[in-house]
């Protein structure tokens, strides 16, 4: 049963000693409502997100996730050109493990969503070279994982062949897989600090006058760990207006050595997220996820008719197409998970118009009760110095910190497509920004 923001408020004292709890809120992020969540007011003005995993995978995530974050010594995010969420403590809640860490301001923009150009699109490649270009101490002295090339590469070949022993994947897809897996080109790469998988959602962004939207803030450090650098590039098959700025603008920050395949992996990653949520079904001993992922990937087979994904190959329009339905794979513990738990800044389906409330596998979300998937933005705050009161006033909903563009302030007649393309994201900025968390 989800906990209320009062609970956990209340556990939050327990993991931070000394700790004057103020206000209490439900933690409005768009999370997938696998933990109980909320925000946290202190006396001092700081907020704090708390997060509650009752079952053997979220209890694993928030201890890794633990364990990321404190690895990140001052000297580490010193190096990052935005803010990651602090460390603050740890608790139990009856039988689930709890994790406070610091909250952090900012929007988020969905994948689909993300702009060409400069602003955000160059924020996210400069902030994904910066996590890349972190010393391996950092993830070796906190013993996380570590991966070489060619473990990466045995484990994507453990996971072709496990999709394949389903008997659901077409012939073209099996035979395309083992191919890359196969190709050496594909898998000369120096390893790298990584995410495990960033997401569109793990960046947080604020609006800079001179520049457009910038990286302020990155979440979700789970899966921090040495490895492919391409699995932080992965999602970019769901943002196709923006990839190819994200990469040149990676490729220009990274002083690392050049990786020719790194697109291509990133891209043969994100088409076996499909053959991940197969195995997952198979493991489950659920036909109804077997079978969705079979049609997708018989989508996904026929979008890759006269693609290649050899190394020579540099052409990707029949992939982009075909990638279009990866969000209709719904992230599992077999994934990478989107958990959005620091930031408390908007929920996606409030702020683009027109855009269906289900979630992306067609499931209702109305029910997920107080935990981190609410549908509300600017939820409010309980006041807890007089707890007795029941009968609290919402606030009103923050209006939205940047001021409308309006396109007859620029004369269009020659404009420089850079300055066209930064408008464009501001002007897109206004349907993505609700309010920082105050």
């Amino acid at each position: 049963m989800a906990r209320s923001p009062f609970t956990l408020a209340a556990a939050v004292t327990a993991a931070l000693s000394g700790a004057e709890v103020v206000g209490a809120r439900t933690l409005t992020a768009d999370g997938d409502g696998r933990f109980d969540s909320a925000v946290v007011t202190l006396a001092d003005g700081r907020e704090l997100a708390i997060r509650v995993g009752d079952d053997d995978d979220t209890a694993r995530e928030l201890a890794a996730e633990s364990l990321a974050l404190r690895a990140l010594t001052a000297g580490a995010r010193a190096m990052l050109p935005f803010r990651a969420p602090e460390y603050v403590g740890e608790t139990r809640l009856s039988d689930g493990r709890a994790l406070v860490t610091e909250l952090l301001p900012g929007f988020q923009i969905e994948a689909g969503h993300v702009p060409a150009g400069r602003g955000a699109a160059e924020s996210m490649g400069t902030s994904i070279a910066a996590v890349h270009a972190l010393p391996a101490s950092v993830v070796r002295s906190a013993g996380l994982a570590a991966r070489s090339a060619e473990e990466a590469r045995e484990e994507i070949r453990q996971l072709v062949d496990r999709a394949a022993a389903t008997g659901r994947v077409p012939a073209r897809l099996t035979v395309r897989w083992r191919e890359a897996v196969d190709d050496d080109e594909l898998w000369r790469f120096e390893s790298a600090v990584t995410l495990g998988g960033v997401q569109a959602t793990s960046f947080l962004f604020d609006d800079d006058d001179e520049l457009g939207p910038q990286v302020v803030g990155v979440v979700h450090w789970h899966g921090l760990s040495l490895g492919d650098p391409a699995v932080d590039l992965a999602w970019l098959s769901s943002a196709t207006d923006a990839a190819g700025d994200v990469h040149a603008a990676y490729a220009q920050a990274s002083d690392r050595t050049p990786d020719g395949a790194l697109a291509l992996r990133a891209r043969l990653l994100a088409e076996l997220e499909f053959a991940r949520w197969l195995v997952h079904g198979d493991a489950m001993h659920r036909t109804d996820i077997m079978d969705d992922a079979a049609g997708l990937l018989e989508a996904l087979a026929e979008g890759l008719r006269h693609d290649d994904l050899s190394v020579i190959a540099q052409h990707g329009d029949g992939v982009d197409s075909a990638l279009d339905a990866l969000g209709r794979v719904p992230e599992t513990a077999a994934t990478r998970v989107n958990t959005a738990m620091e930031t408390d800044a908007y929920n996606p389906h409030d702020l683009l118009p027109g855009e269906d409330d289900a979630g992306a596998d067609g499931r209702d979300d109305s029910d997920a009760g107080a935990r981190d998937d609410a549908e509300f933005v600017g939820d409010p705050t309980a006041d807890l110095s007089e707890i007795e009161k029941s009968d609290l006033l919402p606030r009103d909903a923050h209006a939205p910190n940047s001021e409308p563009v309006n396109a007859s302030d620029h004369d269009s007649d020659g404009a420089d497509p850079a300055d066209e393309a930064q408008r464009a994201a501001r002007a897109a900025l206004q349907r993505w920004t609700s309010s920082s968390s105050e």
